[in-house]
């Protein structure tokens, strides 16, 4: 049996070793592709044996919701893409950041949670496994700068370099 305290950690690592699987409405496998729900449920699934529902509303409702201050690489984060709460799951891996599979014709992928699109569509956080060896102080997700800045160039982008490979 896979102790799920353990699986806090390897769910920020599975996620980041998908960067650039395509995107597939509906796609729940490496081989096919992935929706944002379909590589939350197997990324969750594989790193820590936890079965989790297909639709970004059920996963919403799962686990422990958390203060943003409280937001550890590995919980799921949760937008408001299209109008309605949680329509939208990725994985936070720190440092700002989270992984998902966005829309048709891209790839899954990291994305900083400052910039401003998604700053102003998060709508929460869960953690969704049993973890005891988490630090007393997590580190907050800094809140959205007030102005936002251009995105660097592809090449001076190690996010971007990352992806490619």
């Amino acid at each position: 049996m896979i102790d799920p305290s353990a699986g806090l950690e390897e769910i920020s690592i599975q996620a980041m070793s998908l960067v650039g699987t395509p995107y597939r409405y509906g796609g729940n496998t490496p081989d096919s592709g992935f929706d944002c729900s379909g590589l939350v449920r197997y990324v969750v699934s594989r790193a820590a044996n936890v079965n989790l529902p297909r639709t970004t509303d059920q996963m919403g409702q799962r686990g422990t919701s958390l203060d943003r201050s409280q937001v550890a690489s590995g919980d799921l984060v949760f937008f408001n893409t299209t109008g309605r709460a949680n329509s939208h799951v990725g994985i936070y891996v720190g440092q700002n950041r989270f992984v998902h599979a966005p829309a048709t014709g891209g790839t899954v992928r990291l994305e900083d949670m400052g910039k401003s699109y998604w700053a102003s569509r998060y709508n929460g956080a869960r953690r969704v496994v049993a973890v005891s060896n988490l630090p007393m102080t997590p580190t907050p997700i800094p809140a959205a700068p007030v102005t936002p800045t251009a995105p660097p160039p592809e090449d001076d982008d190690p996010i971007a370099a990352f992806a490619r490979q």
